[in-house]
């Protein structure tokens, strides 16, 4: 769940960073937030961060209240990883040729994110855990 929780708050970090950005930056007279695929990147990873925080609030409760957590903790870990990963190439993608500048907030995010699918259990390994409690057999 730590590295659940962790991918919440970096997509999080990458909405924030990207919102801001997009706000300010402009093309073709202006800011680029206005156009649509700029503002379904940010769109989509407002959804992304809702889903991993809920998902990851929902096996912190069950933990806390001394239940079963186990899918439910491989579940978060898995959506979350993987949407910090969209978050921070969708982030990238509004930053431009900024997201890879080594000052930026953006840069570091993507290489973080990449971490997180696979530290504490890859992403398969967290499939194999949800796949397992849904009574299928082990491969």
């Amino acid at each position: 769940m730590a590295i659940a929780s962790l991918a919440v708050g970096l997509i999080q970090g990458c909405l924030d960073h990207s919102v801001a950005y997009a706000g300010q930056r402009e093309a073709f007279g202006k800011p680029i937030g206005a156009h649509q695929a700029i503002a379904f990147k940010c769109a989509d990873m407002s959804v992304d961060a809702d889903a991993a925080r809920l998902l990851t609030y929902r096996a912190a409760r069950l933990r806390d209240r001394g239940q079963p957590f186990t899918r439910e903790a491989a579940a978060a870990k898995l959506f979350a990883s993987e949407a910090a990963m969209r978050a921070a190439r969708e982030a990238t993608q509004i930053f431009g040729g900024y997201g890879f500048v080594d000052e930026t907030p953006v840069s570091r995010f993507y290489r973080d994110a990449k971490v997180l699918e696979i530290g504490e259990g890859t992403s398969e390994i967290q499939r194999i855990v949800i796949s397992r409690s849904l009574g299928l057999p082990p491969s």
